[in-house]
């Protein structure tokens, strides 16, 4: 063999080696683009799933307590919690929920779920164990007094482990704070946002009992934010404004870990669905997303509430 041959030789060698390379380098990261699409996929089902079996118990009473009116009794409030209520971009902690001053990365509101157990038969002593919270706990309990809930708060918040931002959640037995240690339910959750379908109310306005076009028909007529039902200076106009909650629309935009995309580049996302429900003024419906080579979903659905959030 001559010199030339064998620089020949080498040469084809080398392009062969560098072909297989470049295969193998493009099949590995197409594995981890499929492998990441599907863990984000999983993660959306899980997430809906999850907050759809909350909405849906939220407002739940005990047969004993539905079937009864609310009385003068001694110890109970004449205007208690809404069943359902939230915050617009907010920080969750063990004993209070405040707005949210600044975020790095990611965005969320603060949604607060909260049922009643119920009694496996009355006189029982015992709950049927059939309303589970965020967390997959039941309770063996029924209730007190008609007033007596259990909570589910979900918020967004770095995780402990990696800082990579997480839906989490707090759990009370009592329904208000303290809530029990946080617990994660799905990691890679960047944008985390909740609109709240009302029957009958006028943002930010107390509800007028003569205005006929107001009159509750249990059909959500618009989407609000939760800053939006608040009545300035009116504790008892903004909890009648969380009773007249009929449906939840739900966005949220979850992400891979870094380098799973295929082509790295900055995207404009709407977690709500689009103009019709995103606006400047709600922090992060409209939402870019950094050019970072993650995969990102999003993930959007309305849950109609089953029970009636009333007195």
């Amino acid at each position: 063999m001559t010199l030339v041959e064998l620089l020949v030789a080498m040469t084809l060698g080398l392009l062969i080696t560098l072909a297989a390379t470049a295969s193998l380098i493009a099949a590995r990261r197409g594995f981890t683009t499929v492998d990441a699409a599907s863990q984000l996929r999983d993660n959306a089902r899980f997430a809906t799933d999850l907050i759809q079996r909350l909405a849906v118990q939220s407002g739940y009473k005990d047969v004993s307590i539905a079937a009864s009116k609310r009385g003068n009794t001694v110890g109970i409030s004449a205007d208690p919690d809404p069943y359902v209520y939230g915050f617009d971009n907010a920080v969750a902690s063990r004993t209070s929920v405040t707005a949210a001053s600044s975020r790095s990365s990611y965005f969320g509101d603060v949604l607060i779920l909260r049922s009643q157990p119920t009694e496996t038969f009355p006189g029982s002593g015992k709950a049927d164990k059939g309303m589970i919270d965020c967390s997959g706990f039941s309770t063996e309990t029924p209730p007190a007094n008609r007033d007596d809930t259990r909570a589910s708060v979900l918020f967004v918040s770095e995780s402990s482990v990696d800082g990579e931002p997480t839906l989490k959640c707090y759990r009370s037995e009592t329904g208000t704070v303290p809530f029990a240690s946080a617990v994660p339910l799905i990691r890679g959750v960047e944008n985390f946002q909740v609109l709240y379908g009302v029957d009958g109310v006028v943002a930010k306005t107390a509800i007028d009992p003569t205005n006929a076009t107001l009159k509750p028909d249990t059909v959500p007529d618009s989407y609000l934010r939760a800053d939006q039902l608040t009545v300035t200076g009116d504790d008892a106009a903004t909890r009648a404004n969380w009773r007249r909650v009929r449906s939840l629309r739900i966005g949220m935009v979850l992400r891979s870990d870094i380098g799973a995309a295929q082509e790295s580049k900055a995207k404009t996302l709407y977690p709500l669905g689009g103009p019709g429900f995103s606006s400047t003024e709600d922090v992060g419906t409209i939402y870019t997303a950094p050019a970072d080579g993650r995969l990102r979903q999003v993930v959007t659905f309305t849950v109609h509430l089953r029970n009636d959030q009333g007195l």
